[in-house]
């Protein structure tokens, strides 16, 4: 195997795939090479908090790819983790010293899970849910643990949640917010997914601050506010952090922790680009710079990465948005993500609902349950910019 590649992609997530596949298609012929600290084909990570959680799909339906693939577009992988970054030198340095070196780079190593800055967070009986070994250990702890409280009440923990509700266990969801996912959709909308995970049977603790984990024996009590909860496990699902540790050395390519990419996702720095939650890139249709997290817009900025390295023209214009499903129900989301200042909700007839996010009177996004053209329709209406009255 060659250490040497024309587009080294550096992280086995969505937009490392994606850049591959859109090099190939958009007739890169140079030697390409994806470094993966998983040890495994990039695999969806979605499931990993609802289906595979659930039990309701094994591990084989998670891959992208299978492994012919790889000999299919003359693509090498390689299991190792990237530990340092030469823009200068255009090579990248793996855990034990192997030096890769390449023409184009893609940055592609996604983001890291957060944990609160509480005494306790680091007990071993604390889990957070990222990767598929992280998964395996959680289902493994699970076997012997009848309750879990999970800490966070963004869509990663109302999902796990419900999924974890649904596989026979108790559990207490712990969030400071006063509804689930309140700060970002509003009120009405919280209410509503307060509701979802209620039916569901999960405890709700809201509006308290977790701030301390303490274990005795095999017990672990979480104080939120007033309250001690108990369970043997916990799973901390509050945030996300862009994994930057390889451009630390180059401040002139981060933008508020994250790598900063113009629309075609390449970086400051020569022949170097980035794509998907490690990076902080300027949209077209939107006329600034986003931060997503989302899987949709992983894929679609991996493919604009590597139609880039190819030499090709692409550039990102579209809506960020995701799918959410919580129990039996699904939410379908599209925003800027950056703020707004008014919410039209409204409830329909037939139990669905939307919400309307409004800045300056634009629209810059939409919520719908089972209301799809709703969703579709406001898509296309924050990407033209369109007034709402």
């Amino acid at each position: 195997m060659s250490d040497e590649a024309e587009l080294l992609v550096v992280g086995g997530g969505p937009a490392g795939l994606a850049a591959i596949r859109s090099y190939r298609r958009a007739d890169g012929t140079g030697a390409a090479t994806i470094v993966c600290d998983e040890g495994r084909m990039p695999y969806r990570r979605p499931p990993l908090t609802k289906e595979l959680l659930r039990g309701e799909i094994d591990e084989s339906a998670l891959p992208l790819e299978s492994e012919s693939w790889l000999a299919e577009q003359s693509v090498s992988l390689v299991s190792g983790r990237a530990v340092a970054l030469d823009p200068a030198a255009h090579t990248v340095t793996l855990v034990g010293g192997r030096h890769l070196r390449y023409g184009r780079c893609v940055l592609a190593t996604g983001a890291e899970p957060g944990r609160l800055s509480v005494p306790g967070c680091d007990d071993p009986g604390v889990r957070v849910v990222r990767s598929l070994d992280q998964v395996r250990e959680l289902v493994h702890r699970l076997r012997s643990a009848p309750d879990v409280i999970v800490i966070g009440s963004g869509f990663i923990g109302c999902e796990i949640a419900a999924s974890l509700r649904r596989r026979g266990h108790g559990v207490t969801l712990v969030s400071d917010e006063p509804a689930p996912n309140a700060r970002r959709l509003g009120d009405e909308a919280g209410s509503e997914l307060a509701r979802w995970l209620a039916d569901e049977g999960v405890i709700l603790h809201l509006g308290a601050d977790v701030e301390e984990i303490r274990r005795e024996e095999d017990t672990l009590w979480v104080s939120a506010g007033a309250a001690r909860l108990r369970a043997p496990v916990v799973v901390m699902a509050t945030g996300v952090a862009p994994r930057v540790e390889l451009l630390a050395g180059e401040p002139a390519a981060l933008s508020d922790g994250a790598v900063a990419v113009d629309e075609t996702m390449r970086t400051a720095l020569p022949d170097l680009l980035a794509a998907g939650d490690v990076c902080r890139a300027f949209n077209v249709a939107a006329g600034r710079t986003l931060s997503v997290e989302h899987w949709g817009d992983a894929l679609t900025q991996g493919e604009i990465a590597g139609t880039t390295a190819a030499g090709a023209p692409a550039s990102w214009d579209s809506v960020p948005g995701f799918w959410s499903t919580i129990g039996t129900r699904t939410l379908k989301y599209a925003a800027w993500g950056d703020g707004h200042d008014e919410i039209v909700f409204e409830r329909r007839p037939d139990g669905g609902f939307t919400a309307h996010y409004l800045r300056d009177g634009r629209l810059v996004g939409v919520l719908a349950h089972q209301a799809d053209d709703v969703y579709e329709r406001g898509q296309q209406l924050i990407a033209a910019g369109a007034s709402w009255r």
